[in-house]
């Protein structure tokens, strides 16, 4: 069976390693970007299943990326969950306007991170 892919886009490095750490347990191929011109360059190479995708970040952020990857010429299937700080509702709804498939913030329980994880590319 062929491992599902899972890009982490995050600049903090202990979010990074934790999240990298949790989706290897629970079986995806792991790809990891510190900001959002690495974030599509992976997206581009790789295909990913899922980004798992911060917004503030240096560089490009993560609506950026989320248009980029949605608006993506190559036909990707690729789902975008929003992991972040921010909780506010314009910063929800720019993130569903982005075209997130879900949006959720931090601090988070990693059951309910994993849990939405399978249910978005299974």
């Amino acid at each position: 069976m062929v491992k599902k892919k899972i890009l982490i886009v995050d600049d903090e490095p202990n979010i990074l390693m934790s999240l990298d750490f949790l989706m290897r347990r629970n079986g995806y191929d792991v790809f990891v970007a510190r900001d959002g011109n690495e974030a599509l360059s992976i997206f581009q190479d790789e295909k990913p299943d899922l980004i798992i995708l911060d917004i503030m970040m240096p560089n490009i952020g993560g609506y950026e990326v989320c248009r980029a990857v949605k608006s993506s010429d190559k036909k990707t299937n690729t789902q975008v969950l929003i992991l972040t700080a921010k909780d506010k509702e314009e910063d929800i709804k720019r993130g569903y306007e982005a075209g997130a498939d879900h949006y959720m913030t931090k601090p988070f329980s990693t059951k309910n991170l994993v849990a939405k994880v399978k249910e978005l590319i299974n």
